[in-house]
């Protein structure tokens, strides 16, 4: 995938996270990462970001990212909602299990 504009998702309420994603000139994936609980989970936040960008295929981009407390789950789900986003794609690959 391909990055062709901002992205976001989520919200800055209670138990969730505001993701921004944008492309950047250089190879990798910056994070730049606020959080209510920074101290206790700060370094798991950032892996999992991590992760998710891996996932969907993506390098060189900016992931800004508010969190207020939202479960891994949760992150995980507006990292690829932002990307998917970003890459004006609709491709969200839901399946009925």
């Amino acid at each position: 995938m391909e990055l062709i504009k901002t992205g976001m998702a989520g919200t800055v309420e209670s138990g969730d996270i505001l993701v921004e994603v944008e492309k950047t000139g250089a190879q990798g994936v910056e994070i730049q990462l606020d959080s209510t609980v920074m101290g206790l989970y700060g370094r798991q936040i950032r892996q999992v970001i991590q992760e998710t960008v891996a996932q969907c295929g993506v390098d060189g981009i900016k992931v800004t990212a508010s969190d207020k407390g939202a479960l891994d789950c949760t992150i995980r789900a507006r990292v690829k909602t932002a990307i998917l986003r970003a890459c004006d794609s609709c491709d969200y690959g839901w399946t009925v299990k």
